[in-house]
């Protein structure tokens, strides 16, 4: 069942949302060669702590995985597309790429967003994935109105990555968010004509996240249960948004 979401609910998810806004901007500046991903964790969990806020993800059970993710943020660097854990020996370099991904839960309601972020200098392929990438996210969050469907949000990204010669990973959707961090509907970077495809109505909250290989689509997990990496090696962007549906169009609830 889709939960939508009365104003005042939006708005309790909009001072979620504007928390992860700021945690995520805080850790891109601190995004540099030298930098180990366990640094930028331990400043997101200072934050999430200091708003008074719960991690979303730290203690967040998954059965695939066999236990509880340990971190409040994910920090997938290169070829690794989601859920790569923070640690002080994976150091970053120039010509690396790094996904930040995290959510909070704030009085109740959650909020979820991420960001890739080049470290020093990346060829043009890459800058290009990244701008590809978030471009796709852009239009997807403008297919956000009401009275259209979730395949209008799916197709969105679909057409403007593979049109540009990346491919979607299909392992890994988006989903609906509120008062759990996953909620239906699940939001694929694609149109999956198996799937339902609901028609958007107010009130409506998805957390929409492309997730795109500059080679092949197909990932696979790595023994540690929790990483998914790209099977050819190939390097993956992930740029993600909380986004309502409202009457006057869109509301990105994880940004200003």
């Amino acid at each position: 069942m889709i939960i939508r979401k009365s104003p005042a609910e939006l708005d309790k998810m909009r001072r979620a949302g504007l928390l992860v806004h700021s945690i995520l901007q805080q850790v891109a500046k601190l995004v540099g060669v030298g930098v180990s991903t366990l640094d930028l964790e331990v400043v997101a969990e200072k934050m999430i702590l200091d708003a008074g806020a719960k991690s979303a993800f730290k203690g967040y059970f998954v059965p695939a995985a066999g236990g509880k993710y340990p971190f409040v943020l994910c920090t997938s660097v290169n070829e690794e597309v989601v859920h790569g854990m923070p640690s002080a020996k994976r150091v970053l370099k120039s010509g690396d790429i790094v996904s930040i991904d995290t959510g909070v839960c704030l009085d109740g309601y959650f909020g979820d967003s991420a960001v890739t972020i080049p470290v020093g200098e990346v060829s043009e392929e890459v800058q290009r994935l990244l701008r590809v990438t978030s471009e796709s996210l852009e239009l997807a969050i403008g297919q956000m109105t009401a009275g259209n469907r979730l395949f209008d949000v799916c197709g969105a990204v679909e057409r403007h990555v593979t049109s540009n010669g990346f491919t979607i990973v299909r392992d890994y959707v988006g989903h609906g968010i509120g008062t759990s961090l996953h909620e239906e509907p699940q939001v694929p970077n694609y149109v999956d004509r198996r799937g339902e495809n609901p028609r958007l109505k107010e009130g409506m909250v998805l957390a929409i996240e492309p997730m795109v290989n500059a080679g092949r689509p197909e990932t696979k997990v790595l023994s540690d249960r929790w990483t998914a990496v790209t099977k050819d090696g190939g390097y993956a962007a992930h740029f993600e948004h909380s986004v309502a549906v409202t009457a006057n169009g869109p509301w990105v609830l994880t940004r200003p």
